[in-house]
C-alpha cells in the first residue's frame, strides 16, 4: 500500500529541492522527520510539512477506513521534484535597458510504502511475478562462431 502527498506551487527551484529529497530517500519516516528537521535549506520546512501530510493519511487510512498499515514501518519509497511553469520576470539594467530572469517553481510529490518482513522492499508487489519466476528455468545461451568473409580473389 501507498500513501501519497504532493505540494503543487514551491517557489523553490526543483534543483534545490532534489538536494533536499536526496536525502530523505528510502529512509524510514522517523529518520527522515529528524533529518529534515536540522537540514538548512530553506524548503526543508516544506517537505517536512508535506511528509508530515503523508503520514497523515497513512493513519487516516488505518483508523478510518480499517486498512492495516504499521506507521512504525514506513519508509519513504519515492520523493520527486518536478518543474512548473516558470514565472519571467524583468530586471531593470543600465541605459534604459531590461534583463530577463525566471522564477522557477518546483512540484513536490513524497510517496510512502510500508517494508515487508524480511525488511526489504514494499507491500506493493506485482500479482503472478514469483510464480513465473519458478516455472520458466533459466535457458543457457548459445555461443555461435561467426566466419568473417575476406576479399573474394580472382574479381576486378
Amino acid at each position: 500500500m501507498e500513501f501519497r502527498a504532493q505540494v503543487r506551487f514551491t517557489r523553490v527551484s526543483p534543483q534545490k529541492a532534489r538536494l533536499v529529497l536526496d536525502l530523505i530517500k528510502g529512509r524510514k519516516v522517523e529518520d527522515a522527520l529528524n533529518i529534515l528537521v536540522f537540514t538548512k535549506k530553506r524548503v526543508a520546512a516544506t517537505v517536512e510539512k508535506l511528509l508530515r501530510s503523508a503520514l497523515e493519511n497513512a493513519n487516516y487510512l488505518s483508523s478510518e477506513k480499517g486498512i492495516d498499515v504499521d506507521v512504525d514501518k514506513l519508509y519513504v519509497k519515492n520523493a520527486v521534484a518536478n518543474d512548473g511553469p516558470r514565472m519571467k520576470r524583468i530586471r531593470p539594467a543600465p541605459m534604459g535597458r531590461a534583463f530577463r530572469y525566471v522564477r522557477r517553481i518546483a512540484h513536490i510529490e513524497i510517496t510512502l510504502a510500508e517494508r515487508r518482513q524480511n525488511g526489504s522492499g514494499s507491500l506493493a508487489t506485482v500479482v503472478g511475478e514469483e510464480q513465473v519466476a519458478k516455472a520458466v528455468p533459466a535457458k543457457k545461451k548459445r555461443v555461435v562462431a561467426k566466419k568473417s568473409v575476406g576479399k573474394k580473389a580472382g574479381k576486378k
